[in-house]
């Protein structure tokens, strides 16, 4: 398939759908259980039918997997339970070749306790240069058998300390796991090697990097206790990230490579300051993901998407769901549309049918907005959340929680491919990591695939139509309450209704596309998206 003529830009990330890959539960090259790169590099024909311009990649560096890859003990390589650095670099290669760029995952905040670094660190004694390249510190109390300070856990829903104490009494702060201690982004090799791996992966031909947790590298000095600390916040969006992400955004600019940030924060001016056109080029629309499914909600979502990336110049991200938040089918079929760490609970019911309907609907809104856009993997599937027996689960999240929170397991089930095949055609000999749904067949790609009224014939066609709304910016049309009307470049018209009643459609000289059947007076039924021709 040949490369589109929007992928060719040298501004092809402003408006790209980008599909990401949690290569455990892509595809099984090998037979072993797990996916690898060899199971990607055979789907790529699928990906490129697809038709998306770029995959960004979950980390596949070496890791005990303690949190799912975030754990890396190496950036340089490749674990051996994907493949190897060579199969990267094929993949990369034939990506390419196929029209699609490669974005990879890079986690500056931490390292695996496995990593050289922090082994020199614990092999070394308090106060050595080893231990400078982390957060060592004595403890508190008489006997310092207290924390150095209160920092709650980055799990929400989690009360695990966040300092481990080692024999010799010194205590390292790790934000996630005690498998993860946090880098000290203060000392210059911190920063020298982050930039040295950034040219490594550039230099092998990747196009972009996601970074994950982006707005926790740096941490006040003092490291003084969360509930006394005066603003700024002790480990959040710090103003030292900016000059960290100015140097960055310099070695990006010499290998024509983009960033991709991940910015929880729930103020949009210091959200946009990580936007500025020496900073990153992107970051991720948590905002919109979390949205309940109202109408109002989803208005001011957008609005306000657009209104904090407007003095930045930057495009928007638009994204439904992702490795971490459950399935886009699952939550929409729920009495609380929204997302919420907090609030994920066991036993939650759902209905899946209303929940499609509704996915369906948000495939084609999230596809025509102004911006990149992001599907994660089975989102084109209509997959569901999973749900992950107790003696499976793998998440640290649900460990840390004491087996409250469910985790982010549900939402890693591996892919079905073929329906008649063992594990549904994901291509293990053996059970794979985690185990699949009993129905996971009847979503498989070979039953959709020749169905142009599947989830997966929906994605193929919208994203093949997507470019008929141009470049231009969003212009809202009058619409009844409840439902969302809007226009761009080129005269294309995208209409959602999230109205009780079936809505009428704007004048229009073709409808294009739609996620379900119109009503039999041509309008637009509740929960049911359309794309028009004005």
């Amino acid at each position: 398939m040949g490369q589109p003529s929007h992928a060719r830009r040298a501004d092809w990330w402003r408006s790209a759908v980008i599909y990401q890959v949690y290569v455990r539960s892509f595809a099984d090259g090998d037979g072993d259980g797990l996916g690898d790169l060899a199971g990607v590099r055979a789907k790529l024909p699928y990906l490129a039918e697809l038709g998306v311009d770029a995959l960004w990649f979950n980390p596949w560096y070496p890791s005990p997997m303690k949190d799912g890859g975030y754990d890396v003990a190496d950036y340089r390589a490749v674990d051996p339970a994907f493949g190897t650095l060579v199969e990267a670099e094929k993949l990369i290669a034939e990506a390419a070749e196929s029209g699609i760029r490669t974005i990879v995952d890079i986690v500056p905040n931490h390292v695996s306790d496995q990593h050289a670094w922090f082994r020199a660190a614990l092999a070394a004694s308090p106060g050595s240069p080893e231990r400078e390249l982390f957060h060592f510190r004595p403890g508190r109390g008489r006997h310092g058998e207290l924390p150095p300070n209160d920092w709650p856990s980055q799990f929400v829903g989690s009360t695990a300390p966040v300092w481990t104490r080692l024999p010799d009494g010194d205590w390292y702060l790790h934000l996630f796991t005690p498998e993860q201690p946090d880098l000290n982004w203060a000392h210059p090799a911190v920063r020298r090697e982050h930039e040295d791996i950034l040219r490594f992966w550039f230099e092998r031909g990747v196009a972009g990097v996601r970074i994950d947790s982006a707005a926790l590298l740096a941490k006040d000095p003092a490291l003084p206790d969360l509930a006394t600390a005066p603003d700024p916040h002790p480990f959040v969006d710090r103003d030292e990230l900016h000059d960290i992400y100015r140097s960055w955004r310099a070695v990006a600019d010499d290998h024509d490579g983009v960033f991709v940030g991940e910015v929880w924060l729930p103020d949009p001016e210091r959200f946009a300051r990580y936007l500025r056109p020496d900073e990153l080029h992107t970051a991720f629309n948590f905002a919109f993901m979390t949205c309940p499914w109202e109408a109002g909600r989803l208005r001011a979502s957008i609005d306000e998407t657009l209104a904090a990336h407007a003095p930045v110049g930057a495009p928007a991200t638009w994204v439904l769901c992702n490795h971490d938040v459950t399935r886009t089918v699952t939550r929409y079929g729920r009495a609380d549309t929204g997302f919420d760490f907090a609030t994920k609970a066991f036993g939650t019911p759902t209905d899946l049918a209303l929940g499609t309907r509704r996915a369906r609907a948000a495939a084609l809104l999230s596809l025509a907005l102004p911006g990149a856009v992001y599907v994660y993997q089975g989102e084109e599937l209509g997959l569901p959340e999973a749900d992950i027996p107790a003696g499976r689960v793998q998440d640290p999240m649900y460990f840390r929680s004491g087996g409250t929170a469910p985790g982010r397991d549900g939402c890693r089930v591996p892919l079905p491919w073929a329906a008649a095949e063992p594990y549904a055609g994901f291509g293990s000999r053996e059970e794979p990591w985690l185990p699949q749904p009993a129905d996971w067949a009847s979503y498989a790609v070979d039953r959709q695939q020749d169905d142009p009224g599947s989830m997966l014939g929906l994605y193929r066609e919208a994203i093949r139509l997507r470019p008929v709304f141009g470049d231009g910016p969003l212009r809202p049309l009058p619409a009844p309450e409840g439902v969302l009307a809007f226009t761009r470049a080129e005269g294309a018209i995208c209409v959602v209704n999230l109205a009780a009643a079936p809505a009428a459609l704007p004048v229009h000289s073709e409808l294009l596309l739609s996620s379900g059947p119109l009503d039999d007076r041509g309008r637009l039924p509740q929960d049911t998206a359309a794309w028009l021709r004005a």
